[in-house]
């Protein structure tokens, strides 16, 4: 049996393409035993205002922790869920669909006082998912064993999950050896995220996808 499989670390809010990613495969495994890196989509993310974009972030605890994994980063302030919806409450609430969605987000918001990012940015990616009915099995790196080396890591936790294909970001390109996957009769392919179209959104102008631009 044929088996697709994408490893992710971890995003604050996703992007669309993060998504589409996830529903490609039968297996979506996020990567949060890599290094915590700051100024990064672990833990903040943009959203539109008159003014232009802002920042939103999550306070986390990583002052000379600079080898800490994502899934060892701690928040350092609990009330950061109210501060974060009252910012989107001000900013979104004249949006088409947000009375819509609104009672699934401020449950998210302020529904949980999670300690940690890795499980935070989980509530977010599981429940956008199950809004976007996409049923693919979502792991942890944490639940298999990892090896050293950049290919090395991910054909190991390729193998373990039982994959045939290895769905991998185009960022990766600068890094991945092609040639090892081929040699565990690895399928490797790459998402494409060209052609993405733009929607009507409040606050112009429009910009492509959702809140972030990022691409892994």
């Amino acid at each position: 049996m044929r088996k697709r499989v994408a490893i992710v670390q971890s995003n604050y809010v996703p992007w669309k393409g993060y998504f589409d990613i996830i529903n490609m495969v039968d297996e979506f495994i996020l990567f949060d035993d890599m290094q915590y890196t700051r100024r990064d989509w672990r833990n903040r993310n943009k959203i539109k205002t008159p003014r232009g974009p802002i920042w939103i972030t999550i306070p986390v605890d990583a002052k000379d922790k600079y080898l800490q994994t994502i899934r060892e980063t701690k928040i350092s302030d609990l009330q950061w869920g109210r501060k974060h919806w009252q910012t989107i409450i001000h900013h979104y609430s004249k949006a088409a669909h947000f009375k819509t969605y609104r009672d699934l987000f401020e449950e998210l918001y302020l529904g949980y006082n999670e300690k940690y990012l890795s499980l935070i940015n989980y509530r977010f990616i599981s429940a956008t998912c199950r809004l976007l009915s996409i049923d693919t099995t979502i792991s942890w790196s944490m639940d298999y064993r990892l090896t050293e080396g950049k290919t090395e890591k991910l054909i190991g936790l390729c193998k373990q999950a039982g994959a045939t294909e290895y769905l991998s970001g185009p960022r990766a390109k600068g890094y991945i050896d092609e040639a090892m996957f081929e040699q565990e009769a690895i399928a490797l392919t790459w998402m494409d995220y060209s052609d993405y179209p733009e929607y009507p959104q409040l606050h112009p102008p429009s910009i492509i996808t959702c809140l972030s631009s990022t691409s892994f």
